[in-house]
């Protein structure tokens, strides 16, 4: 895999290892950790349950979504909170939806470029400690206060201020461009692609039915972690709180519009939720694994990140990304053994399997005679998705990565496509191969 994302005789990265904490959902069982706390915890558990030693590590890389209110390097704070040594260098991504995966593709490409042998890439969110700002005029009055000399310097600046500039900001949820959120652009591809509520609520069923029996057979237990909640540490969070075993198609049904109440048809069953979690892996050069004895999940084939207007579809950039990482894995997407696609909403997902088997999106958009084709829903998201899941933004990419090479080994599978929509009407796509 060279720099630009395509398969080339270099050396390969490798994915050792993956952990995760619980994702779950804002406001409860992490309500009181941040997302460096809850970074931390995952890496070091990480590098404790790896063997190897932390001295043996050349870079973090990791990423966050939603700033915090007093970190600025996440990335940093990775090593400088854990039991990695202090000389490690670091450094900190954010590609929304698909930071972690920037971060991944990011310590593959120092990997293949020899620049790097041994990394941890990964993400956490903590939307229950997302920074409340003040408005820009109490901003500079809270600046000139700090300044002011004299009672009367000080009262002058308070008499300026008005009982609405007390108001706090939390962080923007439209896109800039458009003035829209991601649920009204999700719901406007709906619209436009012709997807039904039915079937939206039919992908989210299915992903709550397939997660809680990933749960129940045990194959998510070893790649998430348990988390001791604070503040008074009595129990402990150790399964995603999101996921629901009982839920129904007639339950699904029942629920309200969310974003357009009387035309609409997401609603909170069929999008995924405002989590708080963290995940990382650790990826190594074929001859760093092979010098340690480390027996890698699978290796990094070929990505590639799209963009397009986000007045337009705005979450359906795996439908440009997804063709260019096929095609510079050498593979089509009937190789794939799996495929994973982060469910945002239900109604991406669904536009986005439109667009994949549509002649006429491939000729039109992408510029090519064949469509990418059909997936065969038995290999789609076979252990849940973001849906059920739950989705901290910057941590989602990890997630995945571990959970589609551990269950391609246990199927014996040779290829995967993940596939992941983010704001600003990005995409990404990342083929793993398994040996």
């Amino acid at each position: 895999m060279g720099t630009n994302g395509s398969s080339s005789p270099g050396r390969r990265a490798a994915v050792i290892a993956g952990l995760r904490t619980p994702f779950v959902k804002a406001g409860t069982d992490f309500k009181d950790l941040s997302a460096v706390d809850l970074g931390a915890l995952v890496v070091n558990e990480l590098v404790a349950r790896s063997g190897i030693a932390p001295r043996e590590f050349d870079a973090v890389i990791f990423g966050q979504v939603i700033p915090s209110p007093t970190v600025t390097l996440i990335g940093r704070e990775m090593v400088l909170r854990t039991q990695l040594p202090r000389d490690v260098q670091a450094h900190t991504v954010a590609r929304a939806c698909a930071t972690s995966i920037q971060a991944a593709t990011d310590a593959a490409d120092q990997i293949t470029l020899g620049h790097c042998d041994l990394a941890i890439a990964g993400g956490a969110e903590s939307i229950s400690d997302a920074p409340i700002f003040a408005s820009r005029t109490l901003a500079q009055a809270l600046v000139e206060l700090s300044k002011a000399k004299t009672l009367g310097d000080r009262l002058r600046i308070l008499s300026r201020l008005r009982p609405g500039d007390f108001t706090p900001n939390p962080p923007a949820l439209k896109e800039p461009t458009t003035g829209l959120t991601m649920g009204e652009s999700a719901e406007k591809m709906a619209q436009l692609n012709g997807i039904s509520r039915e079937a939206q609520d039919r992908v989210a069923f299915e992903s709550h039915k397939r997660a809680a029996a990933a749960w129940e057979a045990g194959k998510l237990e070893d790649e998430v972690m348990h988390v001791p909640v604070p503040p008074r540490y009595e129990r402990v969070s150790a399964t995603d709180n999101i996921v629901r075993k009982d839920t129904t198609l007639e339950a699904l049904a029942q629920l309200k519009p969310v974003f357009d109440r009387r035309y609409g048809t997401i609603t909170a069953g069929n999008a995924s939720p405002l989590t708080d979690g963290a995940a990382a892996v650790i990826l190594a050069s074929e001859e760093k694994a092979r010098a340690l004895g480390l027996r890698p999940l699978g290796y990094v084939k070929a990505y590639a990140y799209a963009a397009l207007d986000p007045r337009d579809q705005l979450l359906q950039g795996p439908a440009y990304a997804a063709p260019v990482a096929l095609e510079r894995a050498g593979l089509k997407l009937s190789d794939m053994d799996l495929v994973d696609m982060h469910e945002a909403f239900a109604a991406q997902v669904l536009s986005n399997l439109k667009a994949f088997a549509s002649k006429t999106f491939a000729e039109k958009e992408l510029g090519r005679p064949v469509p990418l084709g059909e997936i065969d829903p038995g290999r789609l998201n076979v252990n849940g998705g973001s849906i059920a899941l739950g989705h901290p933004f910057a941590a989602t990419g990890a997630r995945m990565i571990t959970q589609t090479l551990r269950e391609l080994g246990r199927r014996g599978g040779q290829h995967a496509l993940l596939t992941v929509c983010a704001a600003g009407g990005l995409g990404a796509a990342l083929v793993l191969e398994r040996e």
